[in-house]
């Protein structure tokens, strides 16, 4: 397979992801903030909170001239200069599923396209209600939803599959790292590490992770619990060692479970990467580690994405760091 067709294919799935989580973390914010008895003293720290998982408050910083809904709603949905806006991820998602149809099932080319071809039937910001907002980010992770099933109800397990599968997982680890360190500093910086409640209740509402998390544990938060169940827990699917044994289990796919001279940079990385994201590994670490070694956990994953970009020649887009 060509490495542009590669490309397409791991881009077009990580885009699909990031469109997703992020209309799921601003559909969760706006539920909270709407239940939040306490809206004015709050909305623009946990706006800020969207802002730093999501995109870039600096970008939003330079382009608007305060933090409010309506702001943030356009920046992170319609925003034509935000890289990570719903409607530059769409665009990316649709472009690289039309370069690749000969590779997907027709029906998931069909599912980005015709969400693609009613984005500009949907209201801009200042002429939409928080139903109208809701009814399209419900919208998105439907058609998000949508695709996934197609992909595992209809693809073959030959490379195509691994690539798209790969570009998904990677993109989730990598916002499961970035909500974990968000919240820890958010949390450092109130004085609060261990007894946040509500700022931990909202991580795990960020990942989808809340009912599993309350079905298997306290119904009282423990944030080291959270932080734990987010890292290491080994069936939750948006959990960062989740996402690194199926990349695992993918790659040895790819490359016949064999170790070459192009990918031992790749392997060496992944290794290290399971070791650390380890219940074993969390537990040695002193509380003191643990703000490091959650930037770090990022990074890794950051690091990852690159590495493989450069083990199998695919272009490293922009981040959102």
């Amino acid at each position: 397979m060509l490495s542009r067709v590669a490309d397409s294919l791991y881009w077009m799935s990580r885009n699909g992801e990031r469109t997703e989580q992020n209309a799921h973390i601003l559909s969760m914010q706006l539920i909270k903030m709407l239940e939040s008895s306490e809206q004015e003293t709050t909305a623009q720290d946990d706006w800020e909170t969207v802002l730093d998982i999501c995109s870039s408050k600096e970008e939003f910083s330079f382009l608007y001239n305060s933090i409010q809904l309506d702001n943030v709603v356009d920046y992170l949905t319609f925003s034509k200069e935000n890289v990570n806006s719903t409607v530059n991820t769409v665009s990316i998602v649709r472009e690289n599923a039309r370069i690749t149809r000969n590779h997907i099932p027709n029906e998931l080319w069909e599912v980005w396209n015709e969400f693609y071809l009613s984005l500009p039937k949907i209201p801009q910001t200042v002429n939409c209600s928080l139903p109208d907002i809701h009814f399209f980010l419900n919208q998105i992770k439907k058609t998000s939803f949508t695709a996934t099933g197609v992909i595992d109800a209809s693809m073959a397990r030959d490379l195509p599959y691994h690539f798209i599968k790969i570009g998904r997982w990677l993109e989730r680890a990598e916002k499961t790292a970035r909500i974990l360190h968000v919240f820890y500093q958010k949390s450092k910086q109130a004085g609060e590490t261990t007894t946040d409640d509500v700022a931990w209740r909202s991580a795990l509402q960020f990942v989808n992770g809340a009912d599993t998390y309350f079905n298997r544990f306290s119904p009282i938060i423990n944030p080291d619990c959270v932080i734990r169940f987010l890292m290491t827990d080994v069936s939750f699917p948006r959990s960062i060692r989740y996402c690194i044994d199926h990349i695992w289990e993918a790659i040895k796919k790819l490359e016949n479970e064999k170790v070459s001279h192009y990918s031992w940079r790749m392997y060496a990385l992944l290794d290290t990467m399971m070791t650390e994201f380890h219940e074993d590994y969390l537990n040695s670490l002193a509380e003191e580690e643990m703000e490091y070694f959650l930037l770090q956990s990022l990074n890794r994953c950051i690091e990852f994405g690159k590495t493989f970009s450069e083990t199998y020649y695919l272009m490293e887009r922009e981040s959102i760091m």
